[in-house]
């Protein structure tokens, strides 16, 4: 391919990517899904499995009955979890709907939008890789009020913790140090371990900035 054709296909992909495409978090991600895109590499393959391996460990350890998620997503991550009560709350109503569908003959699964959060509450709540696509502030902040609001026992974030601002080739994604936020905002909750992720970002598919944080109601 001529160097020069390949270099303005980038600059036109990125065009559309950014300014056509990315408006805002929620639009972004119904657009998205709308196109056929699932929820990223971190829902599938290596990175899905060592989530699941950790989170089903101590569900079963902790003897959780009751999981709301901040974030669900396409539902890939969650047909590998055993978990016996779930919530998912998403933004995107168009996943929520494949969702519905997948997991139409477990009743022990429900969705709902997240806008549709009326203050449930289970015995741990969690967050997979959403954290750092809440590019907005005030959508951070509400999200996390309400991630720990949810938590009678546990709260879980899966999510890298440094502060990098959005690129121009991503803009939907911010990655933010949230363990200050939580530590200026949140009293009920105490950090109790943190797990490393297996496959540290390199680039590559199949590697992470995310690590698990693993927080206990005092």
């Amino acid at each position: 391919m001529n160097p020069i054709k390949k270099i303005v296909g980038r600059i036109y992909k990125n065009l559309y990517k950014n300014y056509f495409l990315f408006k805002d978090s929620n639009s972004y991600w119904n657009a998205r899904y709308k196109s056929g895109r699932n929820s990223g590499d971190g829902s599938y393959g290596r990175l899905a499995e060592f989530k699941a391996a950790f989170l089903n460990d101590f569900v079963d350890k902790e003897n959780i009955n009751s999981i709301i998620e901040f974030g669900c997503g396409d539902g890939n991550q969650l047909s590998l979890m055993n978990y016996k009560n779930y919530l998912g709350l998403d933004i995107s109503e168009f996943i929520l709907n494949k969702c519905r569908k997948k997991f139409n003959l477990d009743k022990s699964k429900r969705f709902e939008l997240t806008s549709n959060y009326a203050g449930e509450k289970a015995d741990l709540s969690i967050s997979l890789d959403v954290i750092f696509h809440l590019v907005e502030d005030s959508v951070f902040d509400l999200y996390m009020k309400n991630l720990f609001t949810a938590a009678n026992k546990f709260v879980i974030i899966y999510s890298s913790n440094e502060e990098i601002s959005q690129s121009e080739d991503s803009l939907h994604v911010r990655h933010r140090k949230f363990t200050d936020w939580v530590d200026s905002n949140i009293i009920e909750f105490g950090l109790i371990e943190t797990k490393k992720n297996e496959f540290d970002f390199t680039g590559e598919k199949g590697t992470s900035k995310s690590d698990f944080f693993i927080y206990k109601k005092l």
